[in-house]
This record gives structure tokens, sequence and C-alpha cells, in this order.
């Protein structure tokens, strides 16, 4: 799956404001960067790299696994398969958004 894609689905899950509130980075190494800014209505998402509350470090097929359902947040987690830098508040927020 292209970075395109992700970015277009997560625009499409995220809508006019999910409610999250924050800054929330998906760096997905060699692939690329996607940024969620939640901090304003409409909220943005973006292939822009800036600073970020929380950043995601994830492979993108990881990434999809999540987002549909087959890979839990937190097993990728234990498993090294997801790192979080910075706010693990905002992480964890993100599994309703994505479902």
């Amino acid at each position: 799956m292209s970075l395109e894609a992700v970015t277009a689905g997560l625009k499409e899950k995220v809508g006019e404001d999910c409610g999250l509130g924050a800054t929330l980075k998906f760096d997905f190494g060699d692939d690329g960067i996607m940024l969620l800014d939640a901090t304003t209505v409409p909220n943005t998402v973006s292939n822009d790299d800036g600073d970020a509350q929380c950043t995601m470090v994830i492979s993108i097929d990881n990434f999809m696994e999540m987002a549909e359902g087959k890979l839990d947040g937190t097993s990728a987690f234990m498993s090294g398969k997801l790192k979080i830098q910075g706010d693990m508040g905002i992480a964890m927020k993100l599994g309703p958004i994505l479902s």
C-alpha cells in the first residue's frame, strides 16, 4: 500500500474532528511520514514532517493491519512492531479513531 493511499484513508477516518486534540506523527521509515494535527478543526492529515506530541514508529503494513483490526496496538507495541515516542496517552486514544 502506498503512502498516498494510507494518508487518504486516515483523512477519511479522521473527518472534520476526530476528538484527539493533539498532534500525532506516524514514522513509516523509508516509506515516509504522516502527520495528524487534531489541535484545530478541521483536523489535517499531511505527509509533512513536523513536531508532534506523540510519534508512532511503525511499518505501513503493520499500520494497515492495525487499521483493519488484524493487529492489536498493545500486541504490536509489546512485540516491537510499534515504537512510541512522546505522550503514550495520545497513542492509546487512537484505537477508536482507527476502528
